[in-house]
This record gives structure tokens, C-alpha cells and sequence, in this order.
């Protein structure tokens, strides 16, 4: 009976041991924010053979409208009709989902410079919104807001 009671504590210990393990694999993964990138080989071989930095730019602007669009940008691209960071990008989308690339951010790194901010605040866990206040307080010394 004794042989019996050990065995048992051994398996619970065992299974303990285990369940913290797993529990303490998983808790790091679940931290991690995954942004929504688009594939590098469906973009232009202009973008394709840019720098990384403005590669991702593209990568997540495309793959991100929804937020994108939100956030304007100070480079004064509004006087060629950009209203957000997005048309800095993108200059259409057709009905079928095909991209019109805009090349506007290929030659532009406030443009960049902003994708790459709000790409560094949603990974740290700040909401969209945080995004655009501190886009808005920090690049606003460049010029106006294209958002009308």
C-alpha cells in the first residue's frame, strides 16, 4: 500500500511539474503581438528592392487599411490629395482587391518614419488611437495634417 501512495505523489509531482511548464510556454507566445503584414512578392520590384525599413512600411500599410487610414501625415503630401498616411502607399483598390501601389513613400521617410512608429506602438500593446496622438505631437512641427 505504501509502494501504492509513492507512486501516486510521483505521478502528481510529475503532473504538476508538467502543467506549470506548458503554463509558463504558452504565457509567452500569448504576449506576443503579431501585426498584419502583406507578402513582400506581391508588391512592386520598386518596393521589393528598397530598403527594409520602407519595405515593411508598404507590408503593413497594405495590410492594414483600417488603421492606416486613420493616420495622417506631415510630409505635406496632402497638396497632391493624400488624406492619411495610407494614400502615401496605396492610391487605389480596385473592386476585385487589386492594389494600386502609390510610390509616394519610396522616396519619403517622414512617411516611413510614421508607419514605422505605429508599427512600434501596436507591437508594445498601445491601441491605435495612442498611435495617433503621439504621430499627431510629434511630427505636427513638420506641417499640416493631410486628414481634412
Amino acid at each position: 500500500m505504501f509502494s501504492k501512495i509513492r507512486k501516486f505523489l510521483f505521478l502528481l509531482i510529475i503532473l504538476a511539474l508538467t502543467a506549470a511548464t506548458v503554463s509558463a510556454c504558452s504565457t509567452s507566445s500569448s504576449d506576443e503581438v503579431h501585426l498584419a503584414m502583406s507578402p513582400l512578392d506581391q508588391m512592386p520590384m520598386d518596393v521589393q528592392s528598397a530598403p527594409v525599413t520602407v519595405q515593411t512600411a508598404y507590408q503593413f500599410n497594405t495590410a492594414n487599411p483600417d488603421i492606416m487610414k486613420d493616420i495622417p501625415c506631415y510630409c505635406g503630401c496632402g497638396d497632391i490629395g493624400h488624406t492619411s498616411n495610407y494614400d502615401c502607399y496605396v492610391s487605389n483598390v480596385d473592386a476585385d482587391g487589386a492594389i494600386t501601389f502609390d510610390n509616394h513613400a519610396l522616396g519619403c521617410s517622414i512617411c516611413v518614419d510614421i508607419t514605422q512608429d505605429v508599427m512600434r506602438m501596436l507591437n508594445d500593446g498601445k491601441s491605435p488611437q495612442d498611435a495617433r496622438a503621439y504621430i499627431d505631437a510629434t511630427y505636427s512641427k513638420y506641417g499640416p495634417s493631410n486628414i481634412p
